[in-house]
């Protein structure tokens, strides 16, 4: 019998109920391999229960939540809620409570997938972003001065600690020394322009490189990072960036990857409560159709078996999506997979 753990589900909103189904399908299927036991706790979050309530997340659930090995997330985004209220009010609040200081971004192309760049193998495309999670312009420091006035200023301050600063970099030096490929860490920044906040990052980053000599560094500012994605992708092993720019750019990676269907991440908190989910978002218009493409969730749940210790396992669920995507799957896209979403559970399963 293998360790338990108590998982947090958030199936959320849209699209998140049904490829949660088929993560937590997948889940299941690994406890029957005596890989680990899960205890499921469902967490009724998200816009559906905002517009019925008024809550977004009281304090007595974020309490439990605290108590979670993990959280399992589907998606959060609801038509008839304004943007940036469940953004705010529940995904950064998730992140800034727990302090998930790291957004871990994997973007590997798998074989049988369609990346958009010509002439691009799986070998090219496999690298990892360590976007900084709690801090930067998505800390809410700034305001208003004359709002509605023809003399109206708004100022949204980018905040960067030496503490927040520090422990991502430093996260991005040991897993890229763990991952043990080219050993290359790329810090993404804007030091021509960005003076203040690019000069911490850049210091910092060669005082800890001194402790990492295996690792070979390397620096490019954000809009050439962007630039090599497209252009060559296999230079990249581990890029290390702050909260902005990550946003970004791992966005652009989904895309070389093969869309926001087989695109996964995780809020880490090495020490404490992370949270896993789909890179997609709710896709509203999908829902209830059985269409959706569930492979990210899954991908979601095979990272949170990674985070869990349960390694063995986790390379199995890896080596069952890369079948699924290779002899069955060959469009990515929803309505065209060939299959529904609970028949690509079930071939995920398959596998196993």
């Amino acid at each position: 019998m293998g360790k338990t753990f108590q998982i947090a589900v958030i199936p959320g909103d849209g699209t998140g109920p049904e490829v949660v189904a088929e993560g937590l399908k997948v889940l299941k299927a690994v406890e029957k391999k005596g890989e680990g036991v899960f205890t499921f706790i469902p967490f009724d979050l998200g816009g559906k229960r905002y517009l019925k309530t008024g809550d977004i997340l009281p304090d007595a659930e974020l309490a439990e939540l605290k108590k979670m090995d993990a959280i399992y997330l589907g998606a959060i985004g609801h038509p008839e809620v304004k943007p940036g209220i469940l953004e705010k009010g529940l995904l950064l609040k998730l992140r800034f409570d727990l302090d998930q200081y790291i957004n871990l971004r994997p973007v590997i192309l798998y074989p049988g997938v369609e990346t958009p760049l010509k002439n691009k193998r799986p070998e090219d495309i496999d690298f990892i972003v360590i976007r900084e999670n709690t801090e930067g312009l998505y800390a809410g420091a700034g305001g208003f001065l004359k709002k509605g006035t023809a003399d109206e200023v708004a100022v949204q301050e980018s905040v960067n600690t030496r503490k927040g600063v520090e422990r991502c970099i430093r996260y991005a030096f040991e897993l890229c020394q763990k991952r043990n490929r080219k050993r290359k860490l790329t810090l993404c920044g804007k030091t021509n322009v960005l003076t203040f906040a690019s000069d911490l990052w850049d210091r910092v980053f060669h005082e800890v490189a001194k402790e990492y000599p295996q690792v070979t560094i390397d620096y490019a500012h954000v809009d050439a990072v962007c630039m090599w994605m497209v252009k060559n992708p296999e230079w990249f092993d581990v890029i290390v960036t702050d909260n902005l720019f990550g946003d970004i750019i791992t966005d652009l990676g989904a895309m070389i990857q093969g869309g926001m269907g087989i695109a996964a991440g995780g809020n880490i908190n090495p020490q404490g409560v992370s949270m896993f989910e789909p890179i997609g978002g709710s896709a509203p218009k999908y829902t209830g159709k059985n269409i959706i493409n569930p492979l990210a969730a899954i991908g979601a749940a095979q990272m949170m078996l990674v985070h869990l210790g349960l390694e063995q396992a986790a390379l199995q669920v890896e080596k069952a999506i890369r079948a699924v995507v290779k002899n069955d799957i060959k469009d990515l896209t929803a309505g065209k997979m060939g299959y529904t979403t609970q028949e690509v559970g079930d071939l995920v399963v398959s596998y196993l």
